[in-house]
């Protein structure tokens, strides 16, 4: 499976912050659009079918990419 680099895995989950945010306070069909975009790009991104797996598969490559920078660092 094809693996979504850490930064962009980390910027579409904060895009996805955000626009859950703001769709929450104003609800406009523009942010619900964009809401809907970056939950796809999500799911596709980690081979998931819902945001919650995809969230939670984004936060495990995030991790497991930050360790593997740490050990890089120290080794």
């Amino acid at each position: 499976m094809l693996m979504a680099h850490p930064l962009v895995l980390e910027s579409l989950v904060e895009q996805y912050g955000t626009l859950r945010t703001l769709y929450t306070e104003k609800g406009s069909a523009e942010v619900r659009r964009q809401l809907e975009d970056v939950t796809y790009t999500l799911c596709v991104s980690t081979g998931t079918r819902d945001i919650d797996a995809a969230l939670t598969a984004s936060r495990r490559q995030l991790a497991h990419a930050r360790s593997e920078i740490d050990l890089a660092l120290v080794g």
